[in-house]
Parts: C-alpha cells; sequence; structure tokens
C-alpha cells in the first residue's frame, strides 16, 4: 500500500473549481436516499408503558394461579381440553414473569446483562408458541369431541393429550432457540443499553428473515388455519345436533379465550409482517411509512402482552364450571359459607353435561 502514493491535489482542485462554477444554488439532498429517523418514544409514554407492564404483571400472576389452582386441584382425571387450559396458564405465567424486566427496561434501558437478556426472551417467545400451540389444540380436541365423537371415544385420550403438552412445549423450545441471539447492546439514539436481537452483520437480514418467517407460520398463520376450520365445523355441527344449545355454553369459555389471543396478537402480527416486508424489499417503503411502522410495532406488543391476564378474567365471568369449582375450593378454605355455595352451584350449573373445564 505505502508503495503505491499519488498526489489527489490537483484533481481536489479541478474538483471544486467545477463545483464552484455549477452550484449557484443551495445543494439539495436527494430524500430518498437519505437513511430514516428512528422511531424515539417520549418519555410520558414510556412512563405509561412502564405502569402498564405493572399493571398487567400484577393482574396476571394471581389471576392464573387461582386458575392453575382450580384446575390441578381437581380430584378426577383432567380431559384433554382441561389439561390443555392448564398448560395454557403456565404458559401465561412464564410471559407475566417477564413484564418486569421490560418495564424497567422501558425508563431505565435494559440494566440486566446479557445473560438476563437472553433468558428472558427466550422466555417471552416460549410462553408465545406455546400458547397459541395448546389453543390449537384445543380447537382440534372440542372439533374430535362434537365432531368426531366416536372416532374420540376409541382413542386413549388421556395418554395422547400428555404426549402432546410434551410435545408442545419441545416445539417451543425448540422455536425460542433464536432468542438466544439477543443481547444487550447500546442503543445509536440513546445512552440506555436495550436487550435486542445481534446477529453476524453478514448474515443479519438473512437469519431476521428467517425468525420473521418461522413466527409468521409457526407461530400464527398455521395454528390460525387450523382453529378457524376447526370451531367453523364444530359450532355448525351442535347447531344441528339435540342439547346443541347447553354444549354450546360449554364452549363458550374456549371460543372467548381464543377470540381474546387472536384481538390481542392479530395487530402485532400484522404490524410485523409488514415490517418484515419492508425489510425484504418485497413492499416499497418511505421514512413516513418506516415510522409508521415502528409505532405500530411498539403498540400492538403491549396489547400483545395484555394477554397474559386475559384469561382469567373471561374464566372468572363466563365459565360457570370455573366459578362453582372455585367457590368450592374457598368454602373448604372457609372464605364462603357453605350454603351460599351450594345454593349457587344449584343454581347456576344444574345443565352443565359435558366434562370440559368451562
Amino acid at each position: 500500500m505505502s508503495s503505491f502514493n499519488f498526489d489527489f491535489s490537483e484533481v481536489y482542485e479541478e474538483l471544486n473549481i467545477t463545483y464552484n462554477l455549477f452550484n449557484d444554488s443551495e445543494f439539495l439532498p436527494d430524500p430518498a436516499t437519505q437513511p430514516c429517523n428512528t422511531f424515539i418514544i417520549p418519555n410520558a409514554v414510556m412512563i405509561v408503558v412502564c405502569i402498564f407492564y405493572i399493571f398487567i404483571f400484577l393482574m396476571a400472576i394471581p389471576g392464573n394461579l387461582v386458575v392453575g389452582l382450580v384446575i390441578g386441584l381437581n380430584k378426577q382425571s383432567l380431559p384433554p381440553s382441561d389439561l390443555y387450559l392448564l398448560h395454557l396458564v403456565i404458559a401465561d405465567l412464564l410471559l407475566a414473569i417477564t413484564l418486569p424486566f421490560w418495564a424497567t427496561s422501558v425508563t431505565q434501558g435494559w440494566v440486566f446483562g446479557d445473560a438476563m437478556c437472553k433468558i428472558v426472551t427466550v422466555i417471552q417467545e416460549l410462553s408465545f408458541y406455546s400458547s397459541i400451540l395448546f389453543l390449537t389444540c384445543i380447537s382440534m380436541d372440542r372439533y374430535m369431541v362434537i365432531v368426531r365423537a366416536l372416532e374420540a371415544r376409541k382413542a386413549n385420550r388421556q395418554l395422547f393429550s400428555w404426549g402432546v403438552c410434551v410435545a408442545v412445549w419441545a416445539v417451543g423450545a425448540l422455536l425460542s432457540v433464536p432468542g438466544f441471539f439477543s443481547s444487550s447492546l447500546t442503543s445509536q439514539n440513546s445512552s440506555h443499553p436495550v436487550c435486542a436481537e445481534k446477529y453476524d452483520p453478514r448474515s443479519a437480514d438473512e437469519w431476521r428473515l428467517a425468525t420473521r418467517i418461522l413466527r409468521h407460520t409457526l407461530g400464527f398463520i398455521i395454528p390460525l388455519a387450523i382453529m378457524l376450520p376447526c370451531y367453523g365445523i364444530t359450532i355448525r355441527r351442535l347447531l344441528h345436533i339435540r342439547g346443541g344449545f347447553q354444549r354450546q355454553r360449554a364452549m363458550r369459555v374456549v371460543v372467548f379465550v381464543v377470540v381474546a389471543f387472536l384481538l390481542c396478537w392479530t395487530p402485532y402480527h400484522i404490524a410485523v409482517m409488514v415490517d418484515t416486508f419492508f425489510r425484504a424489499k418485497i413492499v416499497p417503503y418511505e421514512c413516513p411509512d418506516r415510522m409508521a411502522v415502528d409505532q405500530a410495532m411498539f403498540a400492538t406488543q403491549s396489547l400483545g402482552l395484555l394477554h397474559s391476564c386475559v384469561n382469567p378474567v373471561l374464566y372468572a365471568f363466563v365459565g360457570e364450571k370455573f366459578r362453582r369449582r372455585l367457590f368450592q375450593i374457598m368454602s373448604k378454605m372457609g372464605i364462603l359459607e357453605r350454603a351460599s355455595v351450594t345454593r349457587s352451584s344449584r343454581s347456576s350449573l344444574s345443565s352443565e353435561i359435558t366434562s370440559t373445564f368451562m
């Protein structure tokens, strides 16, 4: 390198003269070639989000513990749907325990180090995937019990459901492996470190696209493609069989749980899909579009985290059988009088005919 020397001063002078001759007006950069500004969260919004995360945590932990207690204390063997709901509660608890970390990081930055960044991200991903997979299992179980009742009776559903639970957690753990790519990084627009993905710059686009495709397909599109037909066929079947109305009442919680999951997570998936299209250059965009997507992902992620405390509320308000079991447990603990529990159970649950947890 040092043997190849060339004096570029004459070239620079010529370029300067040429630029001065033709630059009669102010230089205006092309907006299309300028990098987009990064979305910066206002301090007031950060405080509100922090409080929101803490509120979800305080609602989700006791609520899901109560639901898990009610299901787990059942003296009889759990039917598959109850077993899947119990594991869904565990998944919601896993998501809830990550919230204090994210609440702190919103205002203070990620102060927990690299190792906790990876662990918390993996737990969040595991919870996300296992939740939707267990909801998918519930929809398939309801389909088998109601639409294909004869086949369901012949199968060993108890043993099979335990095998399904093990498989779901194994798949969720496998899909959460990309969380180990997360690290504590220093943000360009803030002095606070952040917990974010850190890939090799030479293959970052490919890794990010691959993980996004996994999240979109296995974490949303395929489960949704299974759940919607299963529930559609099941509900249509219930409308044409004797006693269908009572069975519909028994399915209300399951349907509400699935609808709640979709309402909480669908906006986030749509926002992330648009972001994926932008990053992969499938859809052209300008800086205002980029900023709008960043804002949408931030807002909809907060909505998705709300899901961890929604299910206990649904059980309490919609699940009659859940309320009966809860009252019975509270009666044994001396919290409620037995007479009131007996009266409420007889009045609200005399027509319950299925073994479903709802």
